[in-house]
């Protein structure tokens, strides 16, 4: 089992590439030292590098985003949008691209890392939503256009990676009382692999803070 874990150095994605391993997958992670996927040409290299050196491809994470930065809507400005809309729109359309014929000849399995932002709108991050919610959209694009052979999910994180003086706050937001961790995210990314029957969708991680009805 071999996997090109994109945004693979980050927290998530670092905890995403170690479960696989323990699981027995080869895996790839790759981080900014590896390429600027936001760029065509380098985001096929990458695919391209990463099924030389696993002699093939069976699960691409696309876990890479940058751009996660408060900013009133009023004063977003041209680089914020490229900066959100890079790694995690185009670097997620671009990896997926090169690697679905590898994929295909494996019939293998893409994971969009999305976020909960896709779903609720939060003025402070309004490019940051814009582009999670673009990428949500190409999970479903991607399941219909590399069907039959790949099967393409998401996978919606919401807190799990805050500040120490934001736990609180953040757990209280959610129903279980608690944020989440890298390694939620994880488990996730490694049921979603071997779940044959489930394409086109977003498993919400998120300890239910989608359904709180009261303002965060």
């Amino acid at each position: 089992m071999r996997a090109l874990v994109t945004g693979g150095t980050g927290r998530v994605g670092s905890a995403i590439a170690e479960r696989l391993r323990r699981d027995g997958w080869s895996v790839l992670a790759a981080g900014r030292a590896d390429g600027d996927i936001s760029e065509p040409g380098q985001a096929r290299a990458l695919a391209a590098r990463a099924a030389t050196e696993l002699d093939g491809l069976d699960l691409l994470v696309n876990a890479a985003g940058e751009g996660f930065a408060p900013k009133r809507v009023l004063e977003l400005t041209d680089q914020d949008w490229e900066l959100a809309f890079g790694a995690t729109a185009k670097g997620s359309f671009f990896v997926t691209q090169a690697a679905a014929p590898h994929l295909r000849d494996a019939g293998g399995t893409v994971v969009m890392i999305e976020d909960v932002a896709a779903y609720q709108p939060w003025p402070s991050f309004a490019a940051h939503c814009a582009a999670k919610a673009a990428q949500a959209m190409l999970t479903r694009v991607f399941a219909r256009a590399l069907a039959p052979e790949v099967r393409v999910c998401g996978v919606a994180p919401g807190a799990v990676a805050v500040e120490a003086s934001r736990e609180e706050r953040q757990a209280a937001e959610t129903l279980v009382g608690r944020i989440g961790s890298p390694e939620d995210v994880a488990s996730a990314v490694a049921f979603l692999a071997q779940a044959d029957f489930i394409t086109g969708t977003s498993l919400v991680v998120d300890g239910g803070r989608l359904l709180q009805s009261k303002a965060p």
